[in-house]
């Protein structure tokens, strides 16, 4: 549904993207993950025909994005960072606006659809600026869907939500991912976790990684970060240093009544674990793998980057 080949985009002596690629297949949640800066937003105004590249190819729904422009239009809806809304217009009046201008059949019928599906029905007739944040962004969804596209990109749509707005907000995201292809663009690497089936990981203008969160999880910890508790020991301490003596491991850090322990890549120290504590006379009474979270995955792909450059 989103296919992205060698895109590239030059700002003058400034490479924002240097020739990434990926794909977003139909009814997938995409999450594009970045910090600040590190092409997200240009990449998605690409998509959506804000911008030319420099260099590269895109397509959507099968249509070249640069050849085909008007076709793609039709078919994605955009809600950017900074929602386009008219504060002085109410929240229907300017969901069937932009209906109209998108050429909707029955645009005022079709308004109320989308703002039932966004969950604004009941503020219809509110003007735009007596609404919250929150609700602002849900209007601003409905522009996005107001016309049927296939793909939704979505550019940090959360972004100074309160907690609570934030939550419908995903939950909004989750159940329109049933269906409509989403890229969904983010630097909360927790919320890319909860909402999205697949993740791009994007630094400094490059993909660094591309797959589910549990694969990468897989792939970057290979079983070498373990959860370790143990009874019947003298002291927490005279345990964190058996457990850093044992061939292999690479680190030990205290947690709540028990230990984490990180094993150099490559290396399982399952079995040396349990025979040292064995011998030290202790009890072992826990040990399994301690998955990484998505941020720990993305701090260490940026970091592997930034030394290698």
């Amino acid at each position: 549904m989103i296919k992205v080949e060698s895109l590239t985009k030059r700002y003058g002596r400034f490479m924002a993207l240097r020739g990434i690629s990926f794909q977003a297949e139909s009814g997938e949640i995409l999450g594009f993950l970045g910090p600040n800066g590190a092409g997200k937003t240009t990449t998605m105004r690409i998509l959506t025909g804000y911008m030319p590249p420099t260099s590269g190819r895109a397509f959507v729904a099968d249509y070249d994005v640069f050849m085909d422009s008007l076709e793609v239009r039709k078919r994605v809806g955009y809600l950017p960072e900074t929602v386009p809304l008219y504060p002085d217009m109410s929240v229907h009046g300017y969901v069937k606006y932009i209906a109209e201008l998108r050429s909707v059949p029955q645009a005022a019928s079709r308004a109320d659809d989308v703002l039932r599906l966004v969950g604004m029905h009941t503020r219809r007739d509110s003007l735009i600026r007596n609404i919250s944040k929150g609700m602002r962004q849900r209007v601003g969804l409905a522009q996005a869907l107001v016309h049927d596209p296939q793909v939704l990109i979505l550019d940090e749509p959360t972004i100074g939500l309160d907690p609570r707005q934030t939550l419908e907000v995903r939950e909004l995201v989750r159940s329109l991912g049933k269906t409509h292809t989403i890229m969904f663009s983010t630097h909360i690497l927790s919320e890319a976790e909860q909402v999205c089936d697949r993740v791009v990981i994007i630094h400094r203008g490059e993909i660094v990684a591309m797959d589910k969160p549990e694969a990468l999880r897989d792939q970057l910890q290979q079983g070498a970060r373990l959860f370790v508790r143990v009874g019947k020991a003298p002291s927490a301490e005279a345990v964190r240093k058996a457990l850093l003596n044992i061939a292999g491991v690479a680190e030990v850090t205290p947690l709540q009544e028990a230990f984490s322990v990180a094993a150099r890549r490559g290396v399982d120290v399952r079995g040396r674990i349990a025979s040292a504590i064995s011998a030290a006379g202790w009890e072992l009474l826990e040990l399994r793998p301690l998955a990484m979270s998505l941020e720990e995955i993305f701090l260490e792909l940026t970091v592997q980057q930034d030394q290698s450059a």
